[in-house]
């Protein structure tokens, strides 16, 4: 399918998760903020959310109100993501940046690690939807 801002908008409709649905409108939010459409994705995947690309997810307060208000799906993601990698443990795959006192993600470093993982796991899934983003994510 070809990246344009009906399918993106289609999709969205399409979806009940509401954290995908939150990754949509951000998509639809920078659409004209950008010529080549990919990079809306290709930006925040190749640079990530600690780049402060996503302008919502700079300061720990923001961070860790998304990560609760989407941490089911958040959780969901994760667990798919692990599961296909065969990554079982949390330092594997968030390396030194991950606090392992805060197994549960109770506290701001790892609920921020988690929200930046979960905004930049939809924005792949949803790249995943078009041929021309397929190669760059």
């Amino acid at each position: 399918m070809k990246l344009s801002l009906q399918k993106i908008k289609a999709l969205k409709e399409n979806t009940d998760n509401k954290l995908t649905k939150k990754v949509y409108n951000y998509v639809i939010s920078h659409w004209q903020d950008y010529d080549d459409k990919k990079n809306i994705f290709t930006d925040v995947l190749n640079y990530g959310c600690q780049s402060g690309i996503v302008g919502e997810l700079i300061y720990y307060s923001d961070t860790m109100a998304f990560y609760k208000k989407y941490k089911d799906e958040i959780n969901e993601l994760l667990s798919n993501y692990m599961n296909d990698c065969g990554i079982y443990d949390f330092k594997q795959l968030f390396r030194d940046k991950w606090d392992d006192e805060d197994p549960l993600a109770n506290e701001t470093t790892n609920q921020n690690l988690l929200a930046w993982f979960g905004f930049e796991e939809a924005l792949r899934n949803i790249g995943l939807n078009f041929e021309n983003l397929q190669e760059c994510i």
